[in-house]
């Protein structure tokens, strides 16, 4: 249990630059330059997203959420918000290199 539901955050916000962490009372924003990967697995229910870090947060090092469901009648088709996210995940680390 505790890996399949206890680990993941309670909510998390997109703002742009950044991914607001919430979970209790606790917060943390993550800007995306410090994002080094994110998995995301399809076949897991919930599905879930792993974001590795590259510094440490008050969360740890890798934190997990599950994404807005989107519905598709294709199982294996991509969720647009992680492609989106990936993508500009991509456009920082492009930018500060």
């Amino acid at each position: 249990m505790k890996k399949l539901f206890f680990d993941l955050m309670d909510e998390v916000y997109d703002g742009g630059d950044f991914l607001l962490l919430k979970n209790g009372k606790q917060q943390e924003e993550i800007p995306l330059t410090n994002i080094r990967n994110v998995s995301y697995s399809v076949f897991a229910n919930p599905n879930r997203i792993t974001l590795s870090l590259r510094e440490e947060c008050r969360f740890g090092k890798e934190v997990s959420f599950t994404p807005k469901m989107t519905f598709n009648i294709n199982p294996f088709h991509k969720n647009p918000l992680i492609e989106d996210l990936i993508k500009r995940i991509d456009e920082k680390r492009a930018k500060r290199d």
